[in-house]
């Protein structure tokens, strides 16, 4: 657990642009919300290698957008029910699930259906906020830690050394 919050500290404090930190925990909100196999996860993967994302952030938030997700696995289920058993829609269902490349998607499941509408509409507040949260750690957090006594004694401790030795 520890660990974990070093590397996100690792992270955050990184010489990597905010926008490229807060683009990777976006994209890994829509990968660990959704199911795993889907044809929009490969494209989501492919937006991840083609613009520049930081992996590390983008690994460390598929692991936590992907417990989330477990037990926000009823939300989504339900407002996928909901959104594909609309009567008006239900016309537009049945014409995607008739063509086999809309079928690939799995459109038709209420997981995927719930989760990839709420990740898609999260997309852009998470990525908003997570640039202005890692603008406000590194100009605030991180320069009062710098400059207080006490992370200066534990920071030049001897324990503290070894202790991120082993965590790396």
């Amino acid at each position: 657990m520890f660990t974990q919050i070093l590397k996100l500290i690792r992270i955050l404090s990184s010489e990597t642009a905010p926008i490229q930190i807060s683009a990777g925990f976006a994209l890994a909100m829509i990968i660990g919300f959704t199911p795993l196999l889907s044809v929009h996860n490969l494209i989501v993967l492919l937006m991840v290698l083609f613009f520049r994302v930081n992996l590390a952030a983008f690994i460390f938030g598929w692991a936590v957008f992907s417990g989330a997700a477990y037990l926000l696995d009823p939300v989504f289920q339900n407002l996928g029910q909901t959104i594909l058993t609309q009567p008006d829609l239900s016309n537009v269902w049945t014409d995607m699930y008739n063509s086999s490349v809309w079928r690939l998607t799995q459109f038709n499941n209420t997981l995927v259906m719930g989760s990839l509408l709420v990740s898609l509409i999260a997309f852009i507040p998470m990525l908003l906020l997570g640039n202005f949260l890692i603008n406000h750690y590194r100009n605030d957090v991180l320069k009062y830690m710098n400059n207080s006594r006490l992370f200066k004694v534990i920071k030049n401790s001897k324990l503290f050394s070894k202790f991120i030795s082993l965590a790396e």
